[in-house]
């Protein structure tokens, strides 16, 4: 925006000028060739012809600067009043002021697109601003929580009249919030990579159906402690990836299905080749998502059931940020489907062939 301001400006800064000289040098022109005529006749002045030519050119330089001095006198005051409130709107706008909104009025005339570029630039600076400042206070909350937590529990051990078995049940709920708070700051680092594009984004050929193959057994202990049932039907796929990255992605998706699906539930993941492009679809019969939750998933630190506590499987809503942007690096695409009580199904789609 502002580069089209430039843009914009640097035209009319060139334009301008020179169409103002070219006018008043035609009306000092013209005034001069009529003016001498009048003069001489009125006062039957005699000149030679090469005296009659400095005589007019006379006239022009003295025509040429009263006609610049009425404009000038004419107009002053007027550029301040066109220049001065978007100078203020500007320096308001550097000190990080964001709430103006200059009014677009009939002075401004052909310029009126600066007025609507400038406006346009303040409201997206405040929306960026607040979701700056709501980002950092989701930081703060899920950072605060988990160190109350271990803050609480420690505190609590050092009581010598504690059991072996409760001190056991602090020390795990301490381990828990560690990992929770490890979790936390490693997702936060990976998306502040992958979308400074400072990671190490190296694409190398492998055979994806045997990564989905591994993930499904990594989380093995998961799905058997809940008796979920785990079906994979994984076409022979070899794709052009980052194979780390991507194993974030199966693997969020393959917990959060195990996290949401009830004692004794299902999961599919399939893998299969369509229209020049990969689909992995994770389905499971969980306990679902509400349609006005849906289109909010992604959002950074959402999450669909806030009550949750770490014990009873919640996380810090980073999970599906750090895989949506996973695969549009990819230049894919994930799309997410769910009901309430009759689960949801996640569906990547990457080309076979990426640029």
């Amino acid at each position: 925006m502002l580069d089209r301001i430039r843009k914009v400006w640097k035209k009319i800064n060139v334009i301008a000028p020179i169409a103002g000289i070219l006018t008043m040098l035609f009306i000092s022109w013209n005034g001069s060739y009529f003016g001498s005529r009048l003069l001489v006749r009125h006062f039957g002045w005699s000149f030679s012809e090469y005296g009659y030519h400095l005589f007019i050119m006379g006239m022009q330089v003295i025509i040429f600067f009263c006609v610049a001095g009425a404009i000038a006198f004419a107009t002053r005051g007027q550029d301040q009043r066109f220049y001065v409130p978007i100078l203020t709107a500007m320096r308001q706008i550097s000190k990080g002021d964001f709430k103006i909104e200059l009014e677009n009025s009939g002075q401004y005339r052909q310029f009126g697109g600066i007025v609507e570029g400038i406006n346009e630039m303040a409201t997206e600076l405040s929306r960026m601003e607040t979701m700056r400042q709501d980002f950092i206070s989701n930081v703060s909350h899920e950072i605060q929580s988990p160190l109350t937590s271990i803050r609480g529990f420690a505190a609590a051990l050092q009581d010598d009249s504690l059991s072996t078995e409760s001190r056991k049940h602090y020390l795990d709920i301490i381990e828990a919030e560690s990992r929770r708070l490890s979790g936390l700051s490693d997702n936060l680092l990976k998306l502040s990579a992958l979308e400074a594009e400072s990671f190490p984004f190296e694409r190398k050929p492998y055979r994806l159906d045997k990564q989905l193959q591994e993930m499904i057994l990594a989380s093995e202990p998961q799905w058997l402690g809940k008796d979920i049932e785990v079906e994979a039907d994984l076409a022979e796929t070899t794709v052009v990836a980052v194979k780390d990255l991507l194993s974030q992605v199966w693997t969020n998706l393959l917990h959060n299905s195990i996290k949401f699906t009830p004692r004794g539930g299902r999961i599919t993941v399939s893998l299969r080749i369509s229209e020049e492009q990969i689909e992995v679809e994770v389905k499971d019969s969980g306990i679902g998502i509400a349609e006005e939750e849906l289109p909010r998933i992604f959002e950074r630190f959402y999450k669909v059931d806030k009550s949750r506590s770490v014990s009873g499987g919640g996380g810090s809503g980073l999970g599906l940020p750090l895989v949506k942007k996973i695969v549009e690096l990819h230049e894919g695409s994930i799309q997410i489907t769910s009901r309430p009580g009759e689960g949801t199904a996640s569906v990547v789609r990457i080309p076979l062939q990426v640029r």
